[in-house]
């Protein structure tokens, strides 16, 4: 899930509608909604964010800091306007990168990932054990074939194998593929999921990889 920051709401919802077609959830935030709830939302809910972009706001250099607090995902800045000095004033705030509309999404995906491999974690994926995932919307692999699966199915096995080690809750895959506030979509519909991700895993691997636990949650086996 990607959470995007603007003073307007009109362009928040534009992000939202422009993601959803690459596959991607998007929260938005008014600027004093979002500096209230980045310092005071539960861990499990921060942990579902997979990056911040930052649009037109009052103080968002501020921002970044805030965000640094809680978590170490990239932060993208969005530029309306080519203003040196407010580029460098952004990157000294802590931003990743600065990108000036207009520009695709897709851009915006590559910047993320390109970041993510900087910190050591993208571009060519992440692999455990036979199953290679990848964050830019391609399918995983399986012993290096493509493994196709549905939009939601892939999104849970990517977040599974991005918190390896961690065991998750509904509430926590639920975040991160529907996004935090949506109240349209139960949260039971993950299981539905992964029961029929664990169901085409087990076909191809000849055993489940999902360990799940009652209370406790999920968590993957490939090591």
């Amino acid at each position: 899930m990607i959470v995007v920051v603007d003073e307007r709401s009109l362009v928040t919802s534009g992000y939202s509608a422009w993601f959803a077609r690459e596959g991607i959830t998007t929260t938005g935030f008014a600027p004093d909604d979002f500096g209230d709830w980045v310092a005071t939302v539960q861990q499990s809910d921060i942990m579902a964010v997979e990056a911040f972009l930052i649009g037109e706001c009052a103080n968002r250099s501020q921002f970044p800091q805030k965000i640094r607090a809680r978590c170490s995902v990239p932060v993208i800045a969005v530029n309306e306007t080519q203003s040196l000095e407010h580029t460098l004033e952004l990157f000294q705030a802590g931003v990743d990168d600065v990108v000036r509309k207009p520009m695709h999404v897709r851009e915006i995906l590559a910047r993320i990932n390109a970041i993510r491999r900087r910190y050591g974690n993208g571009g060519t994926g992440t692999q455990i054990g036979p199953i290679r995932v990848f964050s830019d919307g391609r399918d995983p692999q399986i012993n290096g074939v493509d493994f196709t699966l549905p939009r939601r199915e892939r999104r849970i096995l990517e977040y599974l194998i991005a918190n390896r080690g961690r065991r998750l809750n509904k509430a926590q895959i639920f975040s991160a593929i529907y996004g935090i506030f949506d109240s349209d979509v139960e949260e039971s519909v993950v299981e539905s999921h992964i029961s029929k991700l664990r169901k085409k895993l087990r076909e191809q691997l000849g055993h489940d990889p999902i360990d799940s636990k009652r209370f406790l949650g999920y968590c993957i086996n490939l090591d």
